[in-house]
Order: structure tokens, then sequence, then C-alpha cells
């Protein structure tokens, strides 16, 4: 089967949504699911990599604000990662964001031993970190709670999803079971 990557239509927006959702199911973002594709505003990139029968199973997302182009999606059909997709949308997101004015590629991601692999091998370095935090009462009924600072009789907390600094890491991965460390990668494009 050979894969052709090209400019998102419209049209593609359910096979997007399906490689997406597939593609983050084992990772650190099996929660962060959309029911509808976020428009990216020009002069950013939607690129996609699809197979011979027009299936999405890549995807590449780029918001471009002058010299800064940053990924915000990335992903690859689990059943084809491995076999050089994303590398392909890769070098067609630098070429793209360089004739668009960018002199540097941005992604944030958390720590999925694969994806931070994946970064490192293409060229990105890594600089910037801070924490993601998940209170789920799923985890713990209390871990929302521990995230108000003034309660309301009438509003039960059950999820919360916070920044903080990297700094607080050792305090918060010990009230709560959910603390991912979000990394900036970032190479000249």
């Amino acid at each position: 089967m050979s894969y052709t990557v090209r400019d998102y239509t419209p049209a593609d927006e359910p096979w997007w949504l399906r490689c997406r959702v597939l593609s983050f199911l084992s990772t650190a973002y099996f929660d962060d699911v959309d029911r509808a594709k976020p428009a990216i505003e020009p002069p950013g990139l939607e690129l996609i990599a699809v197979d011979d029968h027009g299936t999405v199973v890549g995807i590449t997302d780029t918001i471009i604000e002058g010299e800064l182009a940053t990924i915000d999606t990335g992903a690859v059909h689990p059943d084809l990662q491995h076999r050089g997709l994303g590398r392909r949308l890769l070098e067609q997101t630098r070429e793209r964001a360089r004739a668009a004015g960018a002199v540097t590629l941005n992604a944030w991601t958390r720590d999925d031993p694969d994806t931070l692999a994946w970064y490192r091998a293409m060229g990105f370095t890594e600089s910037d970190h801070y924490l993601h935090v998940h209170a789920n009462y799923r985890a713990d009924p209390h871990e929302p709670g521990r995230t108000i600072i003034e309660p309301r009789p009438d509003l039960r907390p059950v999820m919360a999803f916070l920044h903080a600094s990297l700094a607080d890491e050792e305090q918060l991965r010990d009230q709560f079971a959910r603390v991912h460390v979000c990394r900036r990668f970032a190479m000249p494009i």
C-alpha cells in the first residue's frame, strides 16, 4: 500500500477524528478526545497522510505565528506507526512552515517514552517543562476537592485538569494519581 501526504479538507474530518483517537489511546493523551476537528487558522498547516483508499492514517496540524510554528496535533494510526509516515509528515510540515516564514518548529508533549524517543530521533531538542495534573474522582474521590480553594456546597467537583510548576512535582505526585511532565521540543526549520 502507498501513502500520500496532502492538505486536509473538511470531507476528511471523520477519518481525521478516528485517526487521532486511535493513535492517542495508548498514550498519556488517551482522554484528549475531540468531537470536531479544531480549526487551524491561516497561515497554519493541516496535513494528512492517506492510504490508497483515501483513509486518513496520519495527521499533523501546525499553528504558525510569525517565526514560530507549533505542532498542535501529530498522530499516526497505531497499525501504521514505525513506517516513516510521521517523518514524511514532519518533512512536509517543516518545508511548508519555512515557506510561511517560520524559523522554529515547536511541539509540546507528555512523557510517553515512544513519543519522546521519536522527537529526539527527528532532531528536536528538549527545553521547557511543566506539569499536567489530572484530578479525578475515579482515581480517588478526594482528588478533585484538593484542587478547590473555596468549596461551594452546591458544586461537587469530579474532575479537574491543571497546569503546575515542575518544582511541585514530588508533592503533586503524592496527592494525585495522574501527573505528567509536559515537555517542549523545538528545532530550527
